[in-house]
């Protein structure tokens, strides 16, 4: 059953585009953009879209908790020249709502940047769409983190993707 195309197989599939590198998965799935990545501050925005929200249409605390934790890990990971971390504790306070269509901020900046433990404050912003400035707080966060663990070879090439999307923004 051949037409002697000169076919010598099946099509190769099309190559895979190259992916873009990915600072937190969870984190991003949910629209958030990671806007400055340094070991003195993590800033990134998220629209507050339905699946970032409880059933009232506010954001959910979880997700700012989730902010919060990403944020200064990344800080910590940073500012501890790369090395393996692991949080100890957060604790977040919420103390006032975005709705359904806003946009909130989250910056990260170190209390603490010891050898072994790091602790980060993390205030999300509620950002006001006409000037695109810092409106209303949302919530403050406390974050400690164990900074001193070794770090296994597989994550090198987590930390030069790091390295080439911060140094990119």
């Amino acid at each position: 059953m051949g037409g002697g195309g000169g076919a010598t197989g099946p099509p190769s599939p099309p190559a895979e585009a190259a992916k873009p590198f990915q600072v937190d998965r969870a984190l991003q799935a949910l629209g958030f953009e990671f806007t400055r990545v340094t070991a003195g501050e993590v800033a990134g925005r998220l629209p507050v879209t339905e699946t970032c929200c409880q059933p009232f249409d506010w954001l959910n605390g979880g997700v700012s908790a989730l902010m919060a934790e990403v944020t200064a890990s990344i800080g910590c990971y940073v500012a501890s020249g790369y090395r393996r971390l692991a949080g100890v504790q957060l604790s977040i306070n919420h103390v006032g709502p975005a709705r359904l269509g806003d946009l909130v901020e989250a910056t990260a900046t170190p209390i603490q940047l010891g050898r072994k433990i790091q602790v980060w404050e993390v205030q999300i912003w509620r950002i006001d769409p006409s000037t695109s400035e810092r409106k209303d707080l949302v919530s403050t966060s406390r974050v400690t983190l164990l900074a001193n663990l070794s770090t296994p070879q597989v994550m090198k090439k987590y930390e030069e993707g790091l390295k080439n999307f911060s140094s990119k923004l």
